[in-house]
């Protein structure tokens, strides 16, 4: 199938070097690594947030009786806050 593509300038320069130091036609070189990169990316998994907890997550929350109100006032400073 042919296909229109825009590559930046100095990558299509180096992608041409290599295909002909490799005695291979560019078309060849462009099918390797569209392949090389699906293949690698279909094996990576799903990135994962790591546990960073602090506490034991059977203890009781600290800030479960204060209202949205009081945590406010606690965090932006209000003197009168509990």
């Amino acid at each position: 199938m042919k296909t229109t593509i825009e590559i930046q300038d100095a990558l299509l320069v180096r992608a041409k070097r290599y295909a002909k130091r490799n005695g291979r036609p560019l078309r060849a070189v462009v099918e390797e690594g569209l392949r090389l990169v699906l293949s690698t990316t279909a094996t990576h998994s799903r990135y994962r947030l790591p546990d960073m907890s602090v506490g034991d997550p059977n203890d009781p929350d600290p800030l479960e009786a204060y209202s949205w109100q009081d945590l406010r006032d606690m965090i932006y400073g209000d003197p009168e806050a509990p």
